[in-house]
This record gives C-alpha cells, structure tokens and sequence, in this order.
C-alpha cells in the first residue's frame, strides 16, 4: 500500500491548517439537521479541493448538481471572481431554499443560482448557458452516469467534471458488495469505470473524503 495513512491528528492538522471553516460554514450542518437534512455534505477539505480546481482552471462559471443545502455551494461560490457564476439544481423543495437561505447568509446571492427540479430535466436546458468551467456532481448515485453526459455536453474543453462519493465509503473496490449497500457502490463503480474509460477525459479518483473522481475534458 502506497502513500502515509490519515490518522485523526494529521486529519486535523489538515483542516486546520489548509480548509478552515468559518463560523457560518461551522453552524450549517447542525442547522440543517435541525431541519431533517441528512448529514451528507462534503468535507471542509473537499470544499478546498473544489477551489483549488475553480483556481487551476480559472473558473468563472460553474454549475453543481445536487445543493443539499448549500456547504459546498459557498465553498465554491467564495473561489468565483467578481462577476463570476454558479448554477446549482436541486430536487428537494427543503433543500432548495434552505441553500438560497444560506447562500443569502454568506453574501453570495448575487453570484448563486438556485434551480429546482430534475437535474435530468434542467441539465438539457442549459446548453444556452453553456460553457461552463467546472460541473460538480454530488446527487443522486443512480442518476451519475446521466450526469456525466450531460456535463460532458456542458463543460468546455480544459474545464473539469467532478463526481463525490466515489470511494463508495471505501467499497468501490468490491464487485460484489454488501447486499445493504449494492445498489450505492454498483452505481459508483459505473461511475468510475465511465470517467476512467471516456476518451473525451483525462480523469484520476482523488482520495479526499469519500473520494472525488476527477476529469479534465480533453
């Protein structure tokens, strides 16, 4: 095995030295439990990443699917230049507004666009709008592979697509997984295996949270 494994002290060093959360970005999560929003959003050091690539790339325009509500959303949205732009759709009404309430919060209201829907049904109409510099996708496991050629569609060449959660919680190695999980770690698993073999990218999965499998389109 290669590389130095993360302990929870280096974890910490980490965040606390690259990825420090502000005091909004520290009270979002609580707030949204509050409301019965899962607990599911990135990493602060996810949230760094993302802006590191909005940086190398420079991004001026950048589209999210899934919102949650709305933790990665400002990560990104802070990493825009003045006059910058970012789509972000989202399929739970809660959710949705929850993010414009945040976004509002965090004085990003003039560069967040909160689109709600179906991201399958938004993602078409958007070629309009398009170029875009970077899609970050973290919504609904089954649907990525649907995500992923509609980004492709979307992202201008030298841009990056991005997909969570593709570690699968450290289970996408396995073809036969835990029947509780299948469904999750299958998807991801096709997931990876498009972003590893699509000739239009040049892709790595980074091993940062859950993993963030990354492509810069050719």
């Amino acid at each position: 095995m290669k590389g130095i494994p993360i302990t929870e002290e280096l974890y910490g060093y980490i965040v606390e030295m690259f990825a420090p959360e502000d005091d909004l970005l520290k009270r979002l999560p609580a707030e949204a439990e509050a409301k019965g929003i899962p607990q599911i959003h990135i990493a602060p050091e996810q949230g760094k990443f993302l802006q590191i690539l909005m940086g190398a790339t420079g991004a001026t325009k950048v589209l999210e699917v899934g919102a949650l509500f709305g933790y990665s959303t400002i990560w990104m949205a802070r990493a825009l230049p003045p006059g910058g732009k970012l789509i972000t759709i989202e399929l739970n009404s809660l959710h949705a507004q929850t993010t414009r309430e945040n976004v509002a919060r965090a004085g990003l209201a003039d560069r967040v666009e909160v689109r709600e829907g179906d991201a399958r049904t938004i993602l078409p109409q958007l070629v309009s709008e398009a170029p875009f510099d970077l899609a970050f996708i973290d919504a609904e496991k089954a649907e990525y592979l649907d995500y992923v050629d509609a980004a492709l569609a979307l992202v201008r060449k030298g841009g990056v697509i991005v997909g969570d959660n593709a570690s699968a919680q450290g289970l996408a190695w396995n073809p036969a997984p835990p029947e509780d999980a299948r469904d999750f770690v299958l998807a991801i698993r096709a997931f990876n295996r498009r972003m590893a073999t699509e000739p239009r990218l040049l892709s790595l999965l980074v091993p940062i949270g859950d993993g963030m499998c990354v492509g810069i389109v050719r």
